[in-house]
């Protein structure tokens, strides 16, 4: 069990990363492209989810908390890509595109989020008493996090007035 929860991590290490270094990349605010990443994102979380789910059933039933603390996880989760999306700068560019960028404020929240999302994935596994639900609850809690986020940043990209 160590082994697999040391694999999770350092592919959880990895994502992330990819995921925080992208946001600090000037790009174009797409309209379709931008719900890309956390429709993936959505697909391996629920997979994991189920995987999750299946490793606490393999040693007993479900119980309320665990589930609980999941969904507060995944609300953290849109809390905190709200926040982010606060943070990035949108503008316009000289062809005319609205341009996008995150800034070290954005970096420092996307490391808070995954340190919350730690501190409440290890209580999950707790909670649930067997199994790795918190631990797989990763991807979905991108997904949640990162549409928010890119959500709200296309929501600004239609604000902003033409330069």
């Amino acid at each position: 069990m160590h082994s697999t929860h040391t694999g999770a991590a350092v592919v959880a290490v990895v994502v992330v990363a990819l995921v925080v270094r992208r946001q600090l990349r000037t790009r174009r605010v797409r309209r379709i492209a931008s719900l890309i990443t956390p429709a993936a994102l959505g697909v391996l979380g629920t997979l994991a989810l189920a995987f999750g789910i299946a490793s606490v059933l393999k040693h007993h039933p479900l119980t309320t908390l665990p589930v609980v603390l999941l969904v507060a996880s995944l609300a953290v989760a849109a809390g905190f890509g709200a926040a982010r999306a606060r943070t990035v700068r949108v503008w316009h560019g000289p062809e005319g595109d609205v341009l996008r960028k995150g800034t070290a404020a954005t970096t420092g929240l996307w490391l808070a989020s995954v340190s919350a999302h730690g501190a409440l994935g290890l209580w999950i596994d707790h909670a649930a008493g067997a199994g790795m639900l918190g631990t797989a609850s990763l991807y979905a809690y991108l997904a949640i996090g990162l549409g928010t986020q890119n959500l709200l940043v296309r929501a600004r990209a239609t604000a902003v007035p033409p330069a």
